[in-house]
């Protein structure tokens, strides 16, 4: 078992894959964020405990596959994305407009 102690913003790596970043926290709570290939198994203990499972071999969760989004949906979406790039490059064009021809300001 390993024991630190981190600072906001600081991570640890497991692996090639594995990524936990600690993000802060107050109190007896502590926030991290997981970055772990989906075929990784992750569970907190209490969810396990709720549900009588311990972390011992064969009591791993099983994660289902997300469905896949229809083609029409993947436009839909690449439409939207393309609009809110062109909102945003117009309101920075606006912004300063000798961005637009490529000249910086001296």
């Amino acid at each position: 078992m390993l024991k630190l102690s981190m600072k906001a913003g600081e991570y640890l790596l497991i692996g090639n894959e594995i990524k936990v970043v600690f993000t802060g926290g107050s109190g007896n709570n502590m926030h991290v964020l997981v970055e772990a290939p989906r075929s990784v198994n992750i569970a907190r203990s209490a969810a396990l405990e709720k549900h009588g499972l311990g972390a011992d071999p064969g009591n791993e969760v099983v994660h289902h596959k997300d469905r896949e989004i229809s083609l029409e949906a993947k436009e839909q979406i690449r439409a939207i994305l393309m609009e809110e790039r062109r909102k945003a490059r117009r309101a920075e064009r606006q912004k300063d407009p000798k961005k637009k021809y490529g000249y910086e300001k001296c």
